[in-house]
């Protein structure tokens, strides 16, 4: 990622960080409209489980600077979300949540760069995930 990417992601972040806990709410709803089906990979509380969400992602947010830190971590993330049922296809409607959640969430500071930066974050943890996941030659 670009520097200029990168700082769009962490700036806009800091404008949910916020909003988290709605901006958790938001995602799952979406997420849940957009494949029914994912609801049940989610055991447990939903606020408690969107905190997480998003800690998780205030972690990856933060750590872009240092992609070699946090690829392994994320690497694992992915293997581990094999055995709770995860498939390469959720993760591409999992990205769509989060646009999604993003979109409303930072309204008109939502600019196609900021759009561009999230996607491209998105793509390369949501890949490294899927890599880690294929190479345990576990199925995905």
């Amino acid at each position: 990622m670009r520097p200029e990417q990168i700082a769009l992601v962490q700036n806009s972040f800091s404008q949910i960080s916020p909003i988290a806990d709605q901006a958790a709410a938001l995602f799952y709803q979406r997420l849940f409209e957009l494949d029914p089906a994912l609801k049940s990979l989610f055991k447990g509380n939903m606020a408690e489980q969107g905190k997480k969400l998003m800690q998780m992602i205030g972690v990856a947010v933060n750590g872009l600077t240092r992609l070699d830190e946090i690829v392994p971590a994320v690497r694992q993330l992915g293997k581990r979300h094999v055995g709770y049922g995860v498939t390469p296809a959720h993760y591409e409607t999992v990205g769509a949540a989060l646009i999604w959640t993003l979109e409303l969430g930072l309204g008109t500071s939502f600019t196609p760069q900021v759009k561009d930066a999230w996607v491209t974050a998105y793509t390369l943890l949501s890949s490294a995930m899927i890599d880690a996941a294929k190479a345990a030659e576990v199925p995905v």
